[in-house]
């Protein structure tokens, strides 16, 4: 391509050309394409509800060395099933199979799992309706169903 000018009608060409560099960054291309709505169980929302489905213990990655305690959950919107991470110290007692949990993002690089754990990108963050948190320190009870 020929030299461009930044001259007064070079407008048009400096557009088409910026257009064009930006399908090289990640996050425009994502968007453009919605691969989030495609691809995210989640369907680009920030959070989903679910049934627990089991609860299991998933190893961390190296250096550490952990059994990181997890649920699969399956989403009631669209029937998926995705592994979420249970924050918090004795958070496995809280949970059982069947409960309704909401779940979100765990934060980890751009959708991609967090820390040391493989493959799991969410964390529980409600359990029946009540915060997790509070259940796990105590100051709340997981109401019956």
């Amino acid at each position: 391509m020929a030299e461009m000018g930044n001259g007064e009608f070079a407008a048009r060409q400096l557009i088409k050309v910026r257009k064009r560099f930006r399908w090289s960054q990640r996050r425009y291309k994502i968007r453009m394409l919605n691969l989030k709505e495609k691809f995210d169980p989640l369907e680009g929302a920030p959070m989903a509800k679910g049934i627990v489905i089991e609860k299991k213990g998933i190893e961390s990655r190296q250096p550490n060395s952990a059994v990181r305690k997890c649920v699969r959950v399956q989403l009631t919107k669209n029937g998926k099933v995705v592994t979420a991470f249970l924050p918090g110290d004795g958070a496995l007692n809280v949970v059982d199979e069947h409960d309704e949990v909401i779940i979100q993002g765990i934060g980890g690089t751009l959708g991609k799992s967090y820390g040391d754990l493989p493959g799991v990108r969410y964390e529980v963050v409600t359990v029946n309706g009540v915060p997790l948190k509070l259940l796990v320190l105590g100051k709340a009870k997981k109401p019956r169903r």
